[in-house]
């Protein structure tokens, strides 16, 4: 999650190439969008009827896509689950239904990381504590952690997770995971244990490479979860996102392989850029470069039609995502090996 903006003010978000084009005119097209972390190799459409487009989204196919998501994430009996329209509304909806929290205390976000987080929760009036270690929560009622983060990656243990839920717990507040980025590392998933006091975020776009369809979830205890799903509203997922969601959260085999292809692109892609900097970490779908040369390889790469993530709080960083087919990875190739390592 995180990216570009329209402009300087405000969040910036990844895949805005309308940005890309207006900073380089001159550009070659196609460009080649690397300032996102979704797959782009996606999932294969399923054919959809037509039926599902001209009515409204049906209970039977809402119960499908969570009996799928269910079984996917490893969702206990005892856990409520909801399905979003992407897992953006989801994060902004969570401070207004649960304005008790908003005054029960700080709450941390662990950065830095998706940003959307915390402007959520200061939108409703709360404190935020940007917090960059675990240690640094500890003053917090609520704690909001990216695992695995983005953009670096970091990956905190269940051990640990389950900790700062019972801390949040004792002191009547919420630990929200947000996993966003866990699909490759099903292990680090706190969905099956999920301790009281936890909700957890799951996105099903960025993995399956279909961010269009905007199909998000929310896994915790029942109250909450339903007071999200009466925030939402009747029919909130559109029917064909549903099928779509459906069918490929049950796809086991097809996660497995995008999986280890995804992980041996990665690895590509950090050979690529050794020569540049310090490659930080990242996901399968991502990898971060911290050089001090960042503007001008952001610049020289955007003069070539290829477009990064930069970052409005340390300029010293990239976000690559990954090319998605061999003409791709030639001009990522071409573009890096001209770039003078010096800056």
């Amino acid at each position: 999650m995180g990216g570009e903006a329209n402009g300087m003010e405000g969040i910036w978000h990844g895949g805005d190439l309308g940005r890309a084009r207006a900073l380089f005119p001159e550009a070659p097209e196609p460009w080649i969008d690397l300032s996102t972390g979704i797959n782009p190799i996606p999932y294969p459409l399923p054919a959809l009827p037509l039926s599902l487009w001209q009515r409204l989204p049906a209970a039977d196919d809402e119960a499908a896509l969570l009996a799928a998501a269910r079984k996917a994430y490893r969702v206990r009996s005892d856990a409520e689950i909801v399905a979003a329209p992407g897992t953006q509304i989801l994060i902004d909806l969570l401070p207004r239904v649960v304005p008790d929290l908003v005054g029960a205390g700080p709450v941390a976000v662990l950065g830095p990381t998706y940003a959307e987080h915390a402007l959520a929760w200061r939108k409703m009036g709360a404190t935020v504590v940007d917090a960059t270690t675990p240690a640094e929560t500890d003053e917090a009622a609520t704690v909001v952690v990216v695992n695995p983060n983005n953009p670096d990656g970091r990956l905190l243990s269940a051990s640990d997770l389950t900790m700062l839920a019972a801390r949040c717990a004792a002191r009547g507040g919420l630990l929200v995971v947000d996993e966003a980025f866990c699909d490759f590392a099903p292990e680090a998933s706190l969905i099956p244990a999920l301790p009281p006091a936890t909700l957890v975020l799951r996105s099903f776009g960025k993995t399956y490479g279909l961010a269009g369809v905007r199909l998000g979830f929310a896994i915790g205890e029942a109250n909450l979860v339903s007071a999200l799903r009466d925030a939402m509203g009747p029919w909130a997922v559109a029917g064909p996102a549903l099928a779509i969601g459906a069918q490929a959260l049950a796809d086991a085999q097809w996660l497995a392989q995008a999986g280890a292809a995804r992980t041996a692109d990665a690895a590509r892609l950090d050979a690529l850029m050794a020569p540049l900097g310090e490659i930080i970490g990242g996901t399968a779908l991502f990898r971060l470069l911290a050089t001090p040369a960042a503007p001008a390889l952001f610049a020289h790469l955007g003069a070539r039609g290829l477009y990064v993530r930069r970052f409005q709080a340390d300029p010293t960083r990239l976000r690559f995502g990954l090319p998605g087919d061999a003409p791709g990875w030639a001009r990522l190739e071409a573009a890096l090996a001209c770039f003078p390592h010096g800056g």
